[in-house]
């Protein structure tokens, strides 16, 4: 690829152990070890945002109707309490689920947009198996070394959702 010319070729030397393992972070994330070091979550470009509204919004839908359910066989056994409590159930599960999917789709509309910038940044770089970090040969577009996490919140705040990371990669400094 043409990435990989211009960056140090497929296997470029990494600047923190001078060693010759390191694979382009697209190769590593499915490359030796990869499961066992969690890489494909750790060297995530983005979100991955995908088909999760769908799901969320069935899951309210199915919530819904129990409520709804519960309040027909209030109003079927003249239970009073059955009947305010699954209308109470099926307004909280509804409204609660629009809340929900318009997130997701805030968050993939966030990623759509920002997947340019954040390519910048991951497309040439480097993970190194040795030491376990991430690098651009060349030093363009940073220099220097990051860990697998530091990586990750790099990316993502250039893509413009790093309000979306969790765990240590949210923890870590740049």
């Amino acid at each position: 690829m043409a990435t990989h010319e211009a960056h140090g070729g497929p296997g470029a030397i990494c600047p923190a152990c001078g060693g010759a393992s390191a694979r382009p972070v697209s190769e590593a994330r499915a490359g030796k070890g990869a499961m066992r070091k969690d890489l494909l979550t750790r060297l995530a470009p983005g979100p991955e945002k995908s088909g999760d509204g769908w799901m969320h919004f069935l899951e309210g839908m199915v919530l819904t109707g129990i409520g709804i359910a519960l309040a027909y066989t209030g109003k079927e056994q003249d239970k009073p309490l059955y009947l305010a409590g699954g209308i109470a159930l099926a307004v909280l599960c509804f409204v609660g689920t629009i809340a929900v999917v318009r997130g997701d789709r805030r968050e993939r509309r966030a990623e759509s947009a920002g997947s340019g910038r954040a390519a910048r940044v991951w497309d040439p770089a480097f993970y190194c198996y040795g030491c376990e970090s991430v690098f651009c040969p060349g030093g363009v577009p940073w220099q220097g070394v990051l860990t697998p996490e530091q990586f990750k919140k790099f990316v993502w705040t250039e893509g413009g959702y790093a309000d979306q990371l969790t765990g240590s990669a949210k923890e870590a400094r740049l």
